[in-house]
């Protein structure tokens, strides 16, 4: 491990990335405090039940040393926030409450931890807030990297777009802070992988995002590599696999249903649309999971 033993607290640990990213960067040696609205999953879970949307909570609960009678609250309680905590889909609930519990939730977090001296932060943020869905938002080019326009379509993505400014803002009001934004592609278990053949049939299933995907697992090697960036500021990374959820060439896809579009390089086989290279070259990241080698 780069950086040795580290104090992280994991926001929303009890969802869908976060019950793979605890025990993965607990088997990395690290002490994992999860903060989530849900019961702790037992007796000995590190773990405060809180909500992040209310300041008060959200600064206790970031503020949180030791366990049991020796638990108390201090500044710099941990040295890395991995932040999760979020609506996962748009349209779960009224649009003005999901804008409300998003910003408000990663306000908080980006806030308290200003204020307790938490400069690292890693922020699940998403691909969603660079215009998906690409088919309907005139897409201007691919691969899509990180120099592409921010959009928010609807209120979930702009909540992302809102939430990456605002990183930007607290990095440039705080030298020392740091925000990294992972933008996450649709996140796929194992499991999930048996219905991307009902896709193969019919690619306009999958136009929203250009057919990109990453698995759960690298999702969680992602936040592990982003946790040892050690550049201060704001920065920004797709977290895609190296594929699509298509057998059929990308090149292929492309000429059919986005013939108009600005091509900036070729692509190779099946090769992925939303591209990761950033995320190799400075991360060091490295997809390791694919749907073609676990059918």
């Amino acid at each position: 491990m780069a950086d040795g033993k580290k104090r992280i607290a994991v926001t929303g640990g009890h969802g869908k990335i976060g019950n793979v990213l605890v025990p993965y960067l607990r088997d990395l040696g690290h002490d994992v405090f999860v903060i989530d609205r849900d019961e702790p999953k037992s007796l000995d879970e590190p773990m405060m039940v809180a909500d992040l949307t209310d300041f008060g909570q959200a600064l206790d609960a970031l503020s949180s040393i030791g366990k049991d009678v020796y638990a108390r609250a201090e500044p710099k309680a941990f040295d890395v926030i991995v932040h999760l905590a979020s609506m996962p889909h748009p349209r779960m609930v009224p649009d003005s409450e999901e804008l409300r519990l998003n910003m408000m939730a990663t306000y908080n977090v980006f806030e308290a931890a200003r204020r307790l001296g938490i400069k690292n932060v890693v922020w699940t943020a998403s691909e969603v807030g660079t215009g998906v869905p690409y088919d309907k938002t005139d897409a201007p080019y691919v691969p899509v990297d990180e120099d592409y326009p921010m959009r928010g379509y609807n209120v979930y993505s702009l909540t992302k777009v809102l939430g990456e400014e605002m990183a930007k803002q607290f990095c440039l009001n705080d030298p020392e802070m740091r925000i990294t934004c992972l933008r996450l592609s649709n996140v796929m278990d194992p499991e999930e992988y048996a219905k991307f053949d009902t896709w193969q049939e019919d690619p306009t299933q999958r136009l929203w995002n250009f057919w990109t995907y990453v698995d759960n697992r690298d999702v969680a090697q992602a936040v592990a590599k982003a946790i040892d960036y050690d550049v201060r500021g704001k920065d920004a990374f797709f977290i895609t696999n190296d594929e699509t959820v298509m057998s059929t060439p990308t090149a292929e896809l492309l000429d059919k249903h986005f013939p108009n579009i600005e091509r900036r390089k070729e692509f190779v086989g099946n090769e992925v649309v939303i591209s990761n290279e950033k995320a190799k070259r400075v991360l060091g990241f490295q997809p390791q999971y694919h749907w073609t080698d676990e059918k």
